[in-house]
C-alpha cells in the first residue's frame, strides 16, 4: 500500500535543475512525435488523469509538459463540482463523452475519482453508494483498456507547506487573484482526511493501470517526471505510421 507520508515531495538528492530541464524539452520533442504516430495509426488514445490537492499544480502541468503537442490532437477537461444538470444522471454520464477517439489524447483535470474523493469526505452520500463506485470505475477504466485506450494516472504530491504557499499567492499575487477560491482555505481543513482516501484509492481502483506518485513541490521536476512517463508509455505501443 502507498503511503504518501513516506514518500518526498521534493526532487531526488543530487539532480541538477538545469540539466533535467533540458531533458524535459527533450522528452517534449519525443512527444510531438510520438503525438503525430498515435494520430496517424489510430489504433490507440491515451487518457491522462491529474489529480492532486488543490494548488498541486494541474493547470501548469497541462500548460508547461503539453506545450509542444498538437492541439488538434489534444483535448483537456476540467472536473468541477457537478452540474445540476450531471446531478440528475449517474456520476460517469459527465466523463464518456470525454473519452478520447483512437488517434486523440485526453487529460483530464480532475476526474471520476472527484465522485468517490468529495462525497466521502464532505459525507454528502450514502457510504454503500461510494463503495460500489470503487468497482464501477475498475469496470469502467478496464473497459476503456480492452477498447484501446492507454491510461496514465499521476498524482501530484505537495507538501502540506507547499499548498498553504500557493494558496496565499493566489491571494495576494495579481495574476494569481482570479484563482483563488476561499473554498480552497476550507479544504485544507481537510488534509488529512484526502490523504488517507487517496491512498485507499491507490490500492482499491484498477491496479492494472498503477498510480504514478509524482513529487510536485518543485514544478521543473514535476514537469519533468511527467513527461518522461508519457513517452516512455507511448514508445512502448511500438506505433508505426501507416504505409
Amino acid at each position: 500500500m502507498i503511503n504518501l507520508s513516506k514518500i518526498s515531495t521534493e526532487p531526488e538528492k543530487g539532480i541538477d535543475k538545469k540539466k533535467t530541464e533540458k531533458e524535459t524539452l527533450l522528452y517534449k520533442e519525443e512527444m510531438f512525435k510520438f503525438q503525430n504516430i498515435l494520430y496517424a495509426e489510430r489504433k490507440h488514445s491515451l487518457l491522462i488523469i491529474l489529480q492532486g490537492m488543490d494548488a498541486s499544480g494541474k493547470d501548469g502541468t497541462i500548460r508547461h509538459v503539453f506545450s509542444s503537442m498538437d492541439p488538434m490532437g489534444v483535448n483537456v477537461k476540467p472536473f468541477k463540482a457537478p452540474t445540476e444538470e450531471e446531478q440528475l444522471h449517474d456520476f460517469l454520464w459527465r466523463v464518456h463523452p470525454h473519452i478520447p477517439a483512437k488517434g486523440m489524447i485526453e487529460i483530464f483535470n480532475r476526474s471520476h475519482y472527484e465522485d468517490i474523493l468529495v462525497p466521502t469526505v464532505h459525507k454528502t452520500i450514502d457510504k454503500q453508494i461510494i463503495e460500489r463506485r470503487y468497482d464501477i470505475i475498475n469496470s469502467f477504466e478496464q473497459n476503456l483498456s480492452d477498447s484501446g485506450t492507454v491510461i496514465l494516472k499521476f498524482f501530484l504530491h505537495i507538501s502540506e507547506k507547499e499548498q498553504k504557499k500557493r494558496i496565499e499567492k493566489r491571494q495576494t499575487v495579481p495574476h494569481k487573484k482570479w484563482k483563488y477560491d476561499p473554498a480552497d482555505s476550507a479544504e485544507e481543513r481537510h488534509w488529512k482526511a484526502y490523504v488517507k482516501l487517496y491512498e485507499k484509492i491507490f490500492e482499491r481502483c484498477s491496479p492494472q493501470f498503477p498510480w504514478i506518485v509524482v513529487p510536485a513541490d518543485h514544478k521543473w521536476y514535476r514537469n519533468y517526471i511527467i513527461a518522461k512517463e508519457i513517452v516512455k508509455t507511448l514508445k512502448s505501443l511500438k506505433m508505426k505510421y501507416p504505409e
